[in-house]
């Protein structure tokens, strides 16, 4: 089953919050808690650790939300890069899952995008009636290397193979399922940064580097769309295999190294297939809308995440998943 498990972006609750609860959404997307509560005064724990979470899920829990994942993460540039101080971050990231186990936060959802994570090169280009939606275009970063360039596509996989072997038996043990998330954008390099989450093979190779179920992945759709002509496909292909642990909902327009955000209602994937392929795969994860547009006289304290144009992804999703179940 797919449970909608909204994004907490503000530090404490706010309006956005309450919208969501009047729209019926119970489970929530959460990040580490850096200053959302008063616990310095308290403990100098660090934001990963359990007073601070404990916290912040109680601050979760009193505005009417069931904490489920964690979309967040300690430093971990040198754990992706080997560097010197790579054990000292991966104990960390091993506290923080054996926290999210004693807790109940169910899902991690991370990365191995050292130096650039995520990348867009505009957050204001004009969608559909004018709505401001983000994009990126490949050629703004020509000559534009990164700190630290270049990093070799083959370091960052021993890099996630020598994480995994020690990370995946805590996280089962914790009870904690890992999601992977896809490069954003699936494009090797960027900046002189190397990529490799960016195929689906690549994805079967994560697997098959650490069988565990608790090995699994964020189903980014807007990621994986660029990757294959047939999402429904590979969402059947990991559902089926028990890996999609997360989902983010959204769409774009183009190729890797140049793309723009859509609606969830314009873009070029059939929406409703993905939801069908779900449902097919017998996937029981939650799922949260991603990028959305922001429309006029609307505002995102991030972008891609302003409130009207995230109510209609909301709505939109719950639209196909109770017309999918009939």
């Amino acid at each position: 089953m797919l449970r909608l498990a909204e994004f907490l972006l503000e530090p404490r609750p706010t309006d956005a919050w309450a919208q969501l609860r009047q729209l019926g959404v119970e489970e929530a997307t959460g990040v580490l808690p850096r200053g959302s509560v008063d616990w310095r005064a308290h403990t100098p724990e660090q934001p990963w650790e359990l007073g601070p979470l404990t916290l912040y899920r109680q601050l979760v829990v009193d505005a009417g939300f069931r904490l489920t994942v964690l979309e967040d993460n300690p430093p971990m540039d040198r754990l992706r890069l080997g560097l010197p101080g790579r054990e000292e971050e991966l104990e960390t990231v091993l506290e923080l899952l054996r926290v999210m186990g004693r807790i109940g936060i169910e899902v991690w959802c991370y990365n191995w995008m050292p130096v650039v994570s995520w990348s867009r090169t505009s957050v204001a280009l004009s969608g559909r009636g004018g709505a401001e939606v983000s994009g990126f275009d490949a050629s703004v970063w020509v000559d534009n290397p990164a700190p630290g360039a270049p990093v070799a596509e083959e370091l960052l996989w021993e890099t996630l193979a020598w994480f995994l072997e020690r990370a995946v038996p805590v996280a089962e043990e914790a009870g904690v399922k890992l999601a992977l998330h896809p490069d954003d954008p699936p494009l090797s390099q960027v900046r002189g940064i190397g990529r490799i989450l960016r195929s689906l093979d690549a994805y079967d190779r994560v697997f098959a580097l650490q069988p565990s179920p608790a090995n699994g992945m964020t189903m980014c759709q807007g990621n994986v769309a660029l990757m294959t002509d047939d999402l429904p496909a590979a969402i059947r292909h990991f559902g089926e295999a028990g890996r999609i642990h997360f989902v983010h909902f959204r769409d774009v327009r183009g190729t890797p190294a140049n793309f723009v955000e859509t609606f969830v209602d314009e873009g070029p994937t059939d929406m409703a297939a993905c939801i069908r392929a779900y449902l097919d795969a017998g996937v029981d994860a939650p799922l949260r809308t991603d990028h959305s547009p922001t429309l006029a006289g609307d505002a995102a304290r991030v972008p891609g995440y302003p409130t009207l144009g995230r109510l209609h992804a909301i709505g939109y999703v719950q639209g196909l998943l109770a017309a999918c179940q009939e």
